[in-house]
């Protein structure tokens, strides 16, 4: 029996010891070689994505909500180029995601002859949309090249990597390798003497709180024992669920809000742990955050960032935090109403975000009925998101919740099904704004064809509803380029054989969302604002801190 293989199954084999269950791409002759492979072993999931956007955003939302790795194939030149949005939101939100592209043959790389497929220095470009970026240079490196993109993929802090691997390597043969092993993801380790230093800070602390982001979710039991010790919580958008939110001591993703800002400058200490402390939730870093501020990142460039802190803690969240609570058990003295104080914000908060709704505090209340507990909660940037979905529907586990970080529209419907086919939860909402779903539309094909467990919430006003809004409030109300010609989503759907029901009163939105959900494969539930009605407050664009004499 011959001992040799080709480049493109020995990858396919490597991946399937990375637990790679499922993968994404576009088929192209500049993959064929790796996906044959992955076709013929048949241990790997491949979905054929529309687009190479797609692609990438499936890969991105699959590993969000697993916390495994993201895989994603596309050819080279364009097709490269056309994934580089999806590589800039999975690098904002620190995504593990590997990026396999190919590359025209080793004899004409580099060699500026207008080649077909080939883009000028594309491994610049992928350098400048990624954590990192190789080149597999020759057959023998192949695997360990790939095995080190996966490494830097995963460790902390992670993001996604890409490898260009030129289409001769794939389909040269080569010896079985004797190692097909993952890499070792080394854990950052920590200094013991500033987790001492600030145990003996905190434990005089009567109101201390944590900030908990998205680098903190593999942290959730270490939480639970500072949580059990007295902290109150407060989230950014990546952090929700690491405590449930419908425990009593957590504020939520309700962070800017001012009865929340009020409540901080009752709080003595604060910790902020794996989070950027982003513009658009921090007031643009204006947001009166409590002081001290201490600060625990596995990224050392984390130190003073945005905020200066008076103690900073390089390493991984669970081993720090576990760490803490070690050093501050019977130590800390929490003021006795400072956890009433802590709800009676949130619920402000929540109050203030509720009466804000109008008409949709119904289907907010109608998707936490029929969702239970065991759902992922994939948002689109879109106004519905930023007025109620980035905060006022509970999420109870610290990889449910997905959102465009970065800020680009038409995102959020390929993340959902990626996060829908990651498995993990019983089902997947993905809330989309019609402007949004038609960047890349025709994902919902490949949705219909995985048989996707994914619920499309559209919210169909027909226009660019925040851009309308902002220009209603910036620009006198001169509504430019903001309308939008769609599509009749009933006739639509049932040419691609995708099941949809459209809300055009809200007193629908129980029975609709129920069936929605209730559904065994993908559903487009389309949500006509234009009949139900508008909010009862518009939103225009992220809060900003006032000037002072406004």
């Amino acid at each position: 029996m011959s001992n040799k293989t080709t480049v493109g199954e020995v990858i396919a084999a490597f991946l399937e010891q990375c637990g790679v269950q499922t993968a994404f791409g576009v088929i192209s002759i500049h993959n064929m070689p790796i996906l044959d492979a992955i076709a013929r072993r048949e241990k790997i999931r491949y979905v054929g994505a529309r687009g190479e956007a797609g692609a990438l955003n499936m890969a991105d939302g699959l590993s969000r909500v697993s916390g495994g790795l993201g895989v994603a194939f596309t050819s080279t030149g364009t097709a490269a180029g056309n994934a580089a949005g999806a590589m800039v939101e999975a690098l904002t939100a620190g995504t593990p995601v590997l990026h396999i592209t190919g590359q025209i043959e080793t004899e004409f790389l580099d060699r500026d002859l207008a080649y077909i497929h080939e883009a000028p220095d594309q491994l610049s470009m992928l350098n400048s949309i990624s954590k990192a970026a190789y080149r597999v240079r020759c057959v023998d490196t192949a695997l360990a090249t790939v095995r080190e993109a996966v490494r830097a993929a995963l460790t902390a802090p992670t993001g996604p990597v890409s490898v260009e691997i030129p289409i001769d390597i794939q389909a040269a043969e080569i010896e079985w390798p004797a190692d097909l092993s993952a890499p070792h993801i080394a854990v950052p380790t920590h200094d013991d003497a500033r987790v001492a230093a600030l145990a003996d800070k905190l434990a005089s602390a009567h109101r201390p709180l944590l900030w908990l982001g998205g680098g903190a979710r593999g942290a959730e039991a270490a939480v639970k024992r500072l949580v059990d010790m007295g902290f109150g919580v407060v989230t950014s958008v990546q952090g929700r669920g690491i405590v449930p939110e419908d425990h009593a001591a957590t504020l939520g993703a309700f962070n800017i809000h001012p009865t929340v800002e009020k409540f901080y400058k009752t709080c003595d200490a604060v910790l902020v742990v794996g989070s950027r402390l982003r513009g658009n939730e921090t007031l643009k870093y204006k947001l009166a955050l409590p002081r001290p501020l201490y600060r625990v990142d596995a990224d050392g460039l984390a130190d003073n960032r945005g905020y200066r802190n008076d103690l900073f803690i390089q390493g991984d969240a669970a081993s720090v935090l576990n760490a803490l609570a070690d050093r501050l058990q019977g130590r800390l003295s929490v003021d006795p109403a400072f956890h009433a104080d802590l709800a009676a914000a949130r619920d402000a908060a929540v109050k203030q975000v509720a009466e804000g709704l109008g008409p949709y505090r119904q289907l907010v209340a109608a998707l936490q009925g029929s969702l239970g507990r065991d759902f992922n909660w994939v948002r689109d940037v879109t106004i519905s998101n930023s007025t109620w979905g980035n905060r006022l529907l509970k999420i109870f586990s610290p990889r449910a919740g997905v959102h465009a970080l970065g800020g680009g529209i038409g995102q959020g419907m390929q993340m959902g099904i990626g996060a829908a086919l990651a498995g993990n939860a019983k089902k997947t909402v993905a809330l989309c704004g019609d402007g949004g779903l038609m960047v890349n539309v025709g994902e919902l094909a490949t949705a219909v064809q995985e048989k996707a467990p994914v619920v499309i919430l559209l919210m169909n006003d027909q226009c660019y509803g925040v851009i309308r809004n902002i220009q209603d409030a910036q620009y006198g109300g001169r509504r430019h380029y903001v309308q939008l010609h769609q599509p009749d989503f009933a006739a639509f759907c049932a040419s691609l054989q995708l099941k949809h029901e459209r809300i055009t009163s809200i007193d629908q939105a129980e029975g609709a969302v129920a069936r929605a959900v209730a559904h065994d494969g993908p559903v487009l539930l389309e949500v006509d604002m234009l009949s139900v009605g508008n909010f009862a407050s518009h939103f225009a664009g992220p809060p900003v801190r006032e000037p002072a004499n406004a």
